[in-house]
């Protein structure tokens, strides 16, 4: 008799995201489509987590920032040197946040990840990294 219940529970659980896919912002730059690419929902517009090298320097620990800019070189298996002209910072990139892609030094890419700041260094942890065309 107690199980009747319980299984009603777990089944709402587990439906309730599905009934919350539809929602996030609707105002000046919101994407207003309802295709299945934009049904997630979420914040489409100016970014305020875009910054350069030499303000991301300054940026506390566990701040999020948004790089656009060259990775020069290889430092070893997951840290790379990265510019944008402003200033160089080390980035560490896992083998999974690639997905795929292929960069070389002369492609322009943007990278999202946070502050990872030590005695003396600062890097960023990527965790997502595109081509930019």
């Amino acid at each position: 008799m107690k199980k009747l219940p319980l299984i009603a529970l777990i089944s709402a659980l587990v439906a309730a995201p599905v009934f919350a896919t539809n929602g996030g912002f609707a105002g000046p730059g919101a994407v207003t489509t309802t295709s299945p690419q934009n049904i997630q929902g979420g914040f489409s517009g100016p970014n305020s987590s875009e910054t350069t090298v030499a303000k991301a320097l300054e940026l506390s620990d566990d701040s999020w920032v948004i790089l656009r800019g060259n990775i020069v070189k290889q430092l070893d298996h997951k840290h790379y040197e990265f510019t944008d002209g402003t200033g160089t910072i080390t980035l560490e990139i896992s083998r999974k946040r690639w997905n795929g892609i292929n960069v070389t030094p002369t492609d322009k890419v943007e990278v999202s990840g946070k502050i990872d700041k030590d005695w003396n260094s600062r890097e960023v942890e990527v965790k997502q990294i595109q081509l930019i065309k």
